[in-house]
């Protein structure tokens, strides 16, 4: 059965909060669970850069929301999760699809639209204060969503445009080099959750009205109390439209529970009762998933491993992809094709590969084994094969790496550190 891909991009721009998850991640997780569809989530930390110039807080934003994805449930195993920096191929797409998309393209585009505006109103020059990468935003997406040859990408109306541009991107290559991308449709769901902030409206961080998805329940319970509320006392009808309580009690409760406090407002419930209330219901979804998000923060080393490893996964689609577009634009080797060495065949003849294996022991291991045989590299058992996995995954991310995970790993006979980082380098490369 052919599956559809989706592809769902997580800006990190800091910390998210109730309404995030009950908006996208929430809906997107369970949607993933769904078995006639293929999904790639990833980390926009390229995207980031764009209006964060901060780089401790675009890392640290990068663990919160890779972690809040991972506590909220989103299974690395069923899923391509990975980080947009641990993919060469995006900016290599990027620029090839740079070459065939027209500057006017880029001049409709709302954000720069926007930013013009902005400035004709202060009476600025229309591109103050706009970098290049503001401007070349929507070919970065393109290339995010091409590179893995999406066929719906969930957006909001706001961002139906960008995908109409990656259309666009698709067809021009296509038409220039042969068919080598799907055309992307945006997956549009008009009935996302929207959530009231603390003063009734919108739930952003823009209005600093936000109820951080993973704070304590000391805070939580303080941020709940804080929620505007009018001034009807104890037994008077209160009226649920327009109430933000009513609202996010009703995105977290069950539809039982959700009657139950429509009858109370009704019969007059105090605003005290009716937030702790609120409070029990959202502290009862989130405890467990604050108990694994903390435990994660704790462990950041976790969260790179199962980067790392979605960067694998998602390597084996770009990669080949990239190497047949960079044969369809020129640029390839200058020895007829009959000739020219395939990155397969250059393995085979001087090349080396990990194996994985679990022995008599029942623990877990992988050896580093040249084309020739010889053994360059021999890790010590880890108890799943996951580990072993995350290991290879860090040694392969930079064969710096190597000198640091000498604990668990031994060299071959007659090998040096340097003989193996070549090795790692070289596969790569490859």
């Amino acid at each position: 059965m052919t599956k559809t891909r989706y592809l769902t991009g997580i800006t990190p721009s800091g910390t998210p909060h109730l309404g995030n998850y009950a908006g996208m991640m929430r809906p997107a997780i369970a949607a993933s669970r769904a078995g006639d569809v293929e999904n790639f989530y990833f980390l926009a930390d390229y995207h980031a850069l764009i209006k964060c110039q901060d780089p401790e807080r675009v890392n640290r934003s990068t663990l919160e929301i890779a972690a809040s994805w991972l506590a909220a449930g989103l299974n690395p195993e069923h899923v391509t999760f990975y980080r947009q920096s641990d993919i060469p191929e995006i900016p290599e797409l990027t620029w090839f699809l740079t070459c065939v998309t027209g500057k006017g393209v880029l001049n409709r585009a709302h954000a720069y639209k926007a930013a013009q505006d902005k400035n004709a109103e202060t009476g600025k020059d229309g591109d103050d204060g706009v970098t290049a990468g503001l401007f070349m935003y929507p070919v970065l997406m393109g290339a995010d969503i091409l590179a893995f040859n999406a066929n719906k990408v969930p957006v909001g109306r706001d961002q139906i445009q960008h995908i109409e541009m990656a259309r666009d991107m698709a067809s021009s290559f296509n038409h220039l080099y042969g068919e080598h991308f799907v055309l992307p449709e945006a997956a549009v769901d008009d009935n996302v959750a929207t959530l009231a902030g603390l003063d009734g409206r919108k739930m952003s961080k823009s209005y600093d009205n936000t109820i951080p998805l993973f704070s304590t329940q000391a805070q939580l319970k303080k941020l709940i109390g804080s929620i505007v509320t009018d001034s009807r006392a104890p037994g008077e009808p209160k009226d649920v439209e327009g109430s933000a309580l009513f609202q996010i009690y009703q995105a977290f409760a069950s539809a039982e529970e959700t009657a139950a406090l429509r009858q109370a407002y009704a019969d007059g419930i105090g605003w005290g009762e009716a937030k702790t209330l609120l409070f029990e219901c959202i502290d009862r979804e989130l405890a467990p998933l604050r108990e694994r998000y903390n435990y994660l923060m704790a462990h950041p080393q976790e969260v790179e491993a199962i980067l790392q490893s979605g960067a694998q996964k998602a390597r084996a689609y770009s990669g080949p992809l990239l190497h047949k577009l960079r044969a369809a634009v020129g640029l390839r080797p200058l020895t007829p094709a009959s000739t020219a060495a395939t990155p397969k065949a250059a393995a085979k003849q001087g090349g080396a590969a990990f194996k994985q294996y679990r022995d008599k022991d029942g623990k877990f291991y992988f050896k580093l084994v040249r084309a020739d045989g010889g053994l360059l590299l021999q890790s010590q058992g880890f108890d799943a094969p996951r580990d072993a996995g995350a290991m290879i995954a860090h040694l392969q991310a930079a064969p710096q790496n190597l000198q640091d995970a000498m604990d668990n790993l031994q060299l071959g006979d007659g090998f040096s550190l340097s003989d193996v980082q070549l090795a790692l380098k070289e596969i790569a490369e490859s």
